[in-house]
């Protein structure tokens, strides 16, 4: 099979119709050249140049094999490229699982800076709970990932990048839909829709906790295991429920968010999460890209007010 030296070779002079200029754009001497053309010549069995003392021409064969010549060269310099992009994290794909609540506001600006910064890498999404991306994680199936704590963390590097204040769902017409902000012990004993304890262990263990330690204990009426649910059964009049800030970008008919006062000091945390051996440059080069280091910290988006003050990650 012929080389691409000698497909260089053959274009230079095919261009030139001479063989001293062709060996001058070449950086070569003459000779060399002129075995590389006999080389080729042999090994496709027939000849591509008539030559004379005063000219050289192109055979039919020549003329049929000069398109062909630089298509391959454009694509070997293609896959040159390529394969430059790729190790330097400019190209390939990314396969990047996330939660459905990650969904509203986080991921689609995760993506808006990565695809500005990124426009030749492809990114596979994969809606997934926290345990299923840990197991894709875990097998290599999946890159990074949009996750809740608490998770394995061995092997694993983890930031979060988001943190979100909790607010009071309540249908529409409900009492505390207007008026002072409601508290957390404004709940007590009222229908509360709350999260499931295994699917969304999650929200229901940082709910329970913010209840407990505010001495106040709803009346939990309804599990649900995501977020868009809980504010569907909220709409429908069942109870009252604490959700993401996020959670105003679905823009539910028929509910009302509202802060609660006093601000719970806890938020709702979302973290991303990659094998510390995972070896994808496009993934270095992502994580570069939507997570601003300052002084060797990371930054968290905050769903309100964009990029927040450097902290220490978890």
């Amino acid at each position: 099979m012929f080389e691409f030296t000698q497909l260089r070779c053959f274009v230079a002079v095919a261009e030139d119709l001479h063989f001293g200029r062709a060996a001058q754009r070449l950086n070569m001497t003459q000779p060399p050249l002129s075995r590389q053309i006999q080389m080729l010549e042999h090994e496709l069995g027939t000849q591509l140049f008539k030559r004379s003392s005063r000219s050289v021409q192109l055979t039919p064969a020549g003329r049929a094999f000069l398109p062909e010549a630089r298509q391959m060269l454009r694509l070997a310099q293609r896959a040159a490229w390529s394969a430059k992009r790729a190790a330097r994290g400019e190209a390939g794909s990314i396969t990047l699982g996330f939660t459905a609540g990650a969904s509203y506001a986080v991921l689609p600006e995760l993506l808006a800076m990565a695809t500005r910064k990124m426009p030749n890498v492809a990114f596979v999404l994969r809606e997934m709970r926290t345990t299923e991306q840990m197991e894709a994680l875990a097998t290599g199936a999946q890159d990074a990932g949009l996750i809740r704590l608490p998770v394995e963390r061995r092997g694993m590097e983890l930031v979060c990048v988001a943190r979100e204040t909790l607010l009071l769902a309540v249908p529409e017409h409900h009492a505390l839909a207007q008026g002072p902000a409601p508290s957390l012990p404004d709940l007590t004993s009222l229908p509360f829709v709350m999260y499931a304890p295994l699917d969304a262990r999650y929200f229901h263990d940082l709910v329970f906790s913010l209840f407990r330690a505010a001495d106040a204990m709803p009346h939990f009426v309804q599990h649900a295991s995501q977020i868009h649910t809980v504010l569907a059964l909220v709409s429908t009049g069942m109870g009252v429920a604490l959700v993401p800030d996020s959670a105003r970008f679905l823009n539910v008919r028929g509910v009302v968010l509202r802060a609660l006062e006093p601000v719970p000091t806890t938020r709702a945390e979302l973290h991303l999460i990659w094998r510390r051996d995972n070896d994808n440059p496009a993934l270095a080069t992502f994580r570069a890209s939507v997570l601003p280091k300052t002084n060797s910290e990371f930054a968290s988006i905050d769903t309100e007010t964009g990029i927040d003050p450097p902290h220490q990650p978890r």
